[in-house]
């Protein structure tokens, strides 16, 4: 298992490889361009070029990228849902041309739609974002706390837009504090071996391909969606010592998605469960 930390773009997508770097981090996600909107840095030739000696820099060769926030994949208007289509579809291409191993995505909310059409409309977005589509960058669907009314809240669901759109190449990223906060205890290694058990038996554990881990500032089964530095939150650090060293999770890499400037410390504290050094 590799860790890293969701890293900064400022300044230029090819300063995230350094910025990952002076974390600690042995892998990093980012964006491609601001997650709040706005039109995205064109990935001219020159920008590519100083991305990929950055990667070659510092060796950190397995990256990620989030796609924006706004996306409603599941959205009963069907200009939201079209706008979204073409955003994700947009950042797998951008992925892509980066080199990125997967591309995560929130779903979307089934606010003012009865929740199993909102299901149904996430699988039909699903499916014109990945048709025809050829580029490296695989898409990942990231499980959500349930705050207000995100889609992808159980496994259960995930698994059944999945089952929806049948391609085997789109794959599911697990949030350990967005799992805590959608009422999945997995405060010990227990918690943690019944979570791949609901994994194993929803949308089987090869699907899942990336961790984001964070603790959470939120209480157990409160669908808020906090981020927390590792061991500081409501999970602790029973959680983090049962992932590195679980048969399954252990062979996925993790990233941090904690506020500075704390950031390296979350790293550091993985890096020592994991080589047995302790907490």
């Amino acid at each position: 298992m590799k860790f890293g930390a969701h890293v900064s773009i400022a300044g230029g997508i090819h300063n995230a490889p350094s910025r990952a770097r002076e974390l600690g981090c042995e892998c990093f996600q980012m964006f491609t361009r601001s997650p709040r909107g706005g039109r995205p840095p064109e990935l001219g030739e020159e920008l590519l070029e100083s991305f990929f000696a950055a990667v070659a820099e510092t060796g950190l060769r397995d990256y990620y990228v989030h796609t924006p926030y706004f996306i409603n994949l599941a959205s009963p208007e069907e200009k939201t849902r079209e706008n979204s289509v073409n955003l994700v579809r947009e950042e797998l291409e951008r992925s892509s041309a980066l080199g990125a191993r997967f591309a995560m995505t929130h779903i979307g909310s089934a606010k003012d739609v009865p929740r199993a059409a909102a299901v149904e409309n996430a699988v039909g977005s699903l499916g014109r974002i990945l048709d025809g589509y050829e580029g490296r960058t695989r898409l990942l669907l990231e499980n959500t706390a349930g705050q207000g009314h995100t889609i992808g809240v159980t496994f259960e669901e995930i698994a059944a837009i999945l089952a929806g759109v049948g391609r085997d190449d789109l794959g599911v990223c697990v949030d350990t504090a967005h799992v805590f906060a959608s009422g999945y205890d997995v405060r010990t290694a227990g918690g943690v071996d019944d979570l791949a058990g609901v994994i194993e038996d929803t949308v089987a554990l090869e699907k899942v391909k990336l961790v984001h881990g964070n603790d959470s500032r939120a209480a157990f089964n409160s669908n808020r969606d906090r981020h927390e530095h590792i061991g500081r939150g409501e999970i602790g650090t029973g959680c983090f010592e049962a992932i590195v060293a679980h048969p399954f999770f252990c062979a996925l890499d993790l990233i941090v998605e904690t506020p500075p400037p704390d950031v390296a410390g979350d790293v550091e504290v993985l890096k020592r469960m994991r080589d047995g050094r302790g907490a």
